[in-house]
């Protein structure tokens, strides 16, 4: 069995910084990804990553704007974590060959984001994460002699010892068919989010929650799930995102009647208010009757106030998407938008270190909730999200590795996962086919938990989630190969965007108010009072989810009216 201090599931931006870090304090490290590491759903981040390093801004005001941006429900000891270790951390990015942009002076360049009281946004045109993602790989070829890649190896189990330790993990190699248990001190879920489970979706196929599932039926909580991002710019016809970037180089939102709505929602920051306020406004005209195009499900994103050579320099891919999808020069006409599911807030509950309920598991990035996010996610935090909280998780787990033995493991959850993959090949096909269920499901999740929210169509969703996850159970398919079986991996990760549909439904449905991209219908205010407080979620002896609180952390900030 191979054997490492630090085990890493994951190979985007938090896998590879935790990594890097893990091998630079002296554990032996292995990163496992079921994809090529640069093709990682990091490599989608467009517009930028945040950092006070103007020396006109502070940290505490970028705290402050991400606390707001929260509604109040992020942690605000992690918070101050994220925002004050943000400037050098992008200046470590910078020196290692990250070619950030930079102004007539010479000097990092700076966009505008939404919630943001500043400009600071470094960015590499509107392919901020490809950059960063290609450079970080980069140095984990450097680090060849420390760091054991696995690459396009599909994790199926976790391990828990009997002394309640995380031990390492069962994987499959998508390549051969081959499974392995692999032995680990500490192990860290990079996984990424869930945004698989809605449709359409600006996330790959990739994103189907397989670390929070994974922690989850290891007894791990989960925290925050009813809170789903739905960004506001995503290409009606296909759900393709449309960098905020081009909101912070000037961009307008219009109506069918060429109005600038935002005055209403937003009148101080109009288009660069946060996401889930600027979504909910694009919501509303569209089910008012002021949508555009044919079926008026669409508001429009006017990118021809931005001069033509600002666009070409600075959001090239979006030129280039709009040309080739949906057959638009948004140099000179605008392009119908909508609000799409876009990222995942909650996860697996973690402390500003990255550990888990569970000694010796760790999550960082968007399958982690250390809720610096809370309620609502500030665009171009998430980079930052999963670079400081992946160093700092590597760090500690190689830390943690130091002082304990390399531990004893049986194979018996590697048969018990052999054996589950065979049954789900020797299904008969008398059930439904796992992309159909699939389908059901992301229609549903974008159906009954959206922009707006209410019981009885939350209930809708949850009746439908409990009859898929039985079906689930018969779904058959049609590849009994070993090579590149991705039939085997779609049913796996079907059961797994279950269980994290399951925890959405349950917590949307429990938190009676209105809360950041939790927005009810028939709760519509923020209830401070009988609502100040994370919803967590663990398995129940059932498998069903049984919900629990967790006390928000309030350093500097009281909740206070948020208006933008």
């Amino acid at each position: 069995m191979p054997a490492h201090d630090v085990l890493i599931i994951g190979a985007g931006l938090a896998g590879q910084r935790a990594a890097l870090a893990a091998a630079d304090a002296g554990a032996t490290v292995a990163i496992m990804s079921k994809v090529h590491p640069v093709r990682s759903h990091s490599v989608a981040a467009a517009g930028g990553i945040n950092a006070a390093i103007n020396p006109a801004d502070d940290w505490r005001s970028h705290a402050f704007d991400t606390v707001k941006g929260s509604d109040y429900l992020g942690d605000q000891d992690a918070i101050e974590v994220m925002t004050s270790e943000a400037p050098n951390e992008i200046l470590h990015l910078e020196h290692i060959g990250v070619t950030f942009h930079r102004n007539e002076t010479g000097h990092l360049d700076l966009r505008a984001f939404g919630g943001a009281s500043m400009k600071r946004t470094a960015y590499v045109a509107d392919i901020t994460g490809q950059a960063i993602l290609h450079v970080l790989y980069e140095q984990l070829m450097k680090y060849s002699d420390r760091v054991d890649r696995y690459e396009e190896w599909f994790n199926t189990s976790l391990i828990r010892g009997e002394n309640g330790r995380c031990q390492g993990v069962v994987a499959r190699n998508i390549r051969t068919g081959e499974m392995q248990t692999f032995v680990a001190k500490t192990v860290i879920l990079a996984t990424g989010g869930v945004g698989q489970a809605f449709k359409p979706t600006t996330n790959g196929l990739i994103c189907t929650g397989d670390g929070m599932s994974l922690a989850y039926r290891l007894g791990a909580r989960l925290m925050d799930m009813e809170m789903i991002q739905y960004h506001p710019t995503t290409m009606t016809a296909n759900g393709f995102l449309i960098t905020e970037g081009a909101r912070g180089e000037g961009a307008h939102l219009r109506n069918a009647d060429g109005e600038r709505f935002m005055v209403h929602s937003a009148p101080n920051k109009m288009e660069l208010a946060s996401r889930d306020v600027v979504s909910r406004a694009e919501q509303k005209e569209i089910n008012e009757g002021r949508g555009t195009g044919p079926l008026k499900d669409s508001v429009l994103l006017d990118v021809t106030v931005v001069p033509k050579h600002r666009i070409l320099e600075a959001l090239r891919e979006i030129v280039n998407l709009g040309r080739d999808f949906a057959g638009i020069d948004i140099t000179r006409e605008p392009i119908p938008v909508r609000p799409g599911q876009h990222y995942t807030m909650g996860g697996v509950k973690t402390d500003v270190d990255g550990e888990t309920d569970i000694p010796g598991l760790y999550a960082a990035g968007e399958v982690a909730c250390v809720s610096v996010h809370g309620g609502n996610r500030l665009g171009a935090n998430s980079l930052l999200d999963t670079l400081i909280f992946g160093r700092r998780s590597g760090e500690h787990a190689a830390k943690v590795a130091q002082s304990i033995p390399m531990p004893t493991v049986s194979d018996a959850q590697l048969r018990d996962d052999q054996k589950e993959i065979a049954a789900i090949i020797d299904r008969p096909k008398t059930g439904r086919r796992v992309s159909e269920i699939k389908e059901e499901l992301g229609v549903s999740m974008n159906q009954y938990c959206a922009v707006f929210r209410d019981e009885e169509g939350m209930q809708k969703g949850h009746e439908i989630v409990k009859r898929l996850q039985e079906e689930a159970k018969t779904a058959y398919i049609d590849d009994r190969g070993t090579v590149f079986n991705q039939d085997v991996l779609g049913a796996l990760e079907l059961g797994f965007m279950l269980d994290c549909s399951e925890a959405i439904v349950a917590s949307a449905l429990e938190r009676k108010e209105s809360r950041g991209a939790h927005s009810r219908t028939d709760f519509t205010e923020r209830d401070d009072d009988n609502w100040l407080f994370h919803l967590t979620v663990e398995q129940d002896g059932d498998g069903g989810a049984k919900l629990g609180q967790a006390p928000v952390t309030i350093t500097q900030w009281q909740p206070m009216e948020r208006t933008y």
